[in-house]
């Protein structure tokens, strides 16, 4: 079955629009605008008379509710009263959300830096100590509206969007469909036996969402913030080998450990996670291809070696899911 184009979401999204919806709020802008790297949202930075520049975010329409976006939010108010390094909403007469229809959209204080750099040890040791931080918050209260991690939602419907975007050639249809459903059930069964606590997390904890500048972090884009296990931005800031991994987990949870505890079950949860995050991301792509952005940031998407590479992940996948020999280091207590 071919998938259904969307309307192109930001067709309506012109400078003008841009540049009148800021200045409606009170900014003097000074017509300075530009394009920030964002695909699911359109981001810009913008020069305001005599003051610095803001950072303008326009959500995706129909993707977030209101209510889902308060609780982002709420969340960013909510650690910065904690005194976390995090970029929050501007507030303008109690408000954080916007609207110059159909775009709901927020301001920014401007920030620049550098991502986290997974080989720079004080860094991540650092960025631990944030993290748990951040946990703590999270675990004060609940989400009611934002999404939860699970196979089911970030595995099992991903799949059947591929399976009907019309991307997926003729040739390798069977493959993808046993593949990733021989993952699938494994990630369901290891899901369901490891017990976790389900909390507010960032979602997206990826060095890009880390900047650093004069040996201070800042916290950034909480858009995909969401309810599941801690080990959800944890496993991100993991790269390379299993002995590189292990280096890297062992610094950060020098930092996690001296502001919360982290269940050593969750490590089991690892390559499930980096799993449903593949299958979520091809998912991602097929669902967003009206959206002009996406053919030319992405154009091998099409192709049909994409495809082959991305099933020969999932098998790759499906020998780690049972085997994370991944553990917290020696000194760790909880």
């Amino acid at each position: 079955m071919t998938q259904q184009p969307e309307p192109r979401p930001y067709a309506n999204l012109s400078p003008d629009v841009i540049l009148d919806s800021v200045e409606a709020l009170g900014y003097p802008v000074s017509g300075h605008l530009t394009a920030l790297n964002s695909y699911e949202n359109r981001v810009y930075m913008l020069g305001v008379e005599d003051q610095p520049d803001l950072v303008v975010k326009y959500y995706r329409p129909e993707r977030w509710t209101r209510a889902q976006i308060l609780e982002e939010h709420q969340f960013t108010f909510e650690l910065l009263d904690d005194d976390l390094p995090v970029i929050a909403p501007i507030i303008i007469d109690g408000e954080s959300i916007f609207e110059t229809s159909p775009y709901q959209f927020s301001l920014f204080q401007k920030r620049s830096g550098h991502p986290l750099e997974l080989d720079n040890l004080s860094q991540l040791e650092q960025t631990g100590r944030i993290l748990a931080r951040v946990h703590s918050v999270g675990s004060r209260n609940d989400f009611k509206f934002r999404r939860e991690i699970s196979p089911a939602e970030y595995g099992w419907k991903s799949r059947d969007t591929v399976i009907n975007s019309g991307f997926l050639p003729l040739e390798l249809e069977a493959s993808y469909k046993t593949t990733s459903s021989f993952l699938l059930e494994s990630i369901d069964t290891i899901w369901g036996s490891v017990s976790y606590s389900k909390q507010r997390v960032h979602g997206d904890f990826h060095p890009g969402n880390i900047l650093y500048r004069d040996q201070s972090p800042w916290l950034l884009d909480f858009d995909d913030c969401i309810i599941g296990p801690r080990i959800q931005d944890i496993w991100m800031l993991l790269s390379g080998d299993e002995v590189q991994q292990q280096e890297q987990l062992n610094v950060i949870m020098k930092g996690y450990k001296m502001f919360a505890d982290l269940d050593p079950n969750e490590l089991q949860l690892i390559e499930s996670c980096r799993s449903l995050r593949i299958l979520h991301y091809a998912a991602w792509l097929a669902n967003r291809w009206s959206d002009p952005a996406f053919p030319s940031a992405f154009p091998w998407f099409e192709h049909a070696r994409f495809w082959s590479d991305h099933i020969l992940q999932l098998k790759e996948q499906l020998s780690q899911v049972n085997v994370c020999e991944l553990k917290l280091p020696s000194s760790y207590s909880y």
